[in-house]
């Protein structure tokens, strides 16, 4: 029914993966807006997905986590233009974005040390800060 997302070589959405359903948008547009389903809503089923390993399907669902359904099916909502067809091809560039940037290892995070400049400002802050609280004691 659809066209599968190819989103580099060899990591492919296939086409029946995907579902669509065409709702009325929300917010300007006239009259239009009240007859018109423009807004698209595509579900994917993130399993389906061909070509990636372990640590990018983990990296995709933890990106997706909060749009995902009770089924556990990404769902990419567009409504950009008043025409079914372009806010489609949105949705499947988003769905593309998504993968593409979960296919992307991150960097690992090498740990550095404070500046001897950064420790001594914040001494001299915590100086400062028990300074002006002893000054609010009330002596006794």
């Amino acid at each position: 029914m659809f066209d599968p997302i190819v989103v580099r070589p060899g990591v492919v959405v296939p086409g029946d993966a995907l579902s669509m359903r065409a709702v009325r948008a929300s917010g300007p547009g006239g009259q239009n807006v009240n007859k018109v389903a423009s807004k698209v809503q595509l579900w994917v089923d993130l399993s389906r997905i061909q070509g990636m390993d372990v640590a990018a399907r983990v990296r995709l669902l933890a990106t997706c986590k909060n749009s995902l359904d009770a089924d556990g099916q990404l769902v990419v909502t567009s409504q950009r233009t008043r025409d079914q067809r372009q806010n489609l091809e949105d949705a499947r560039e988003k769905v593309r974005a998504l993968v593409a940037r979960a296919l992307e290892r991150p960097r690992p995070r090498r740990a550095t040390r404070p500046t001897r400049g950064s420790v001594e400002r914040r001494i001299a802050e915590k100086k400062h800060r028990a300074r002006t609280k002893s000054g609010r004691r009330g002596e006794d």
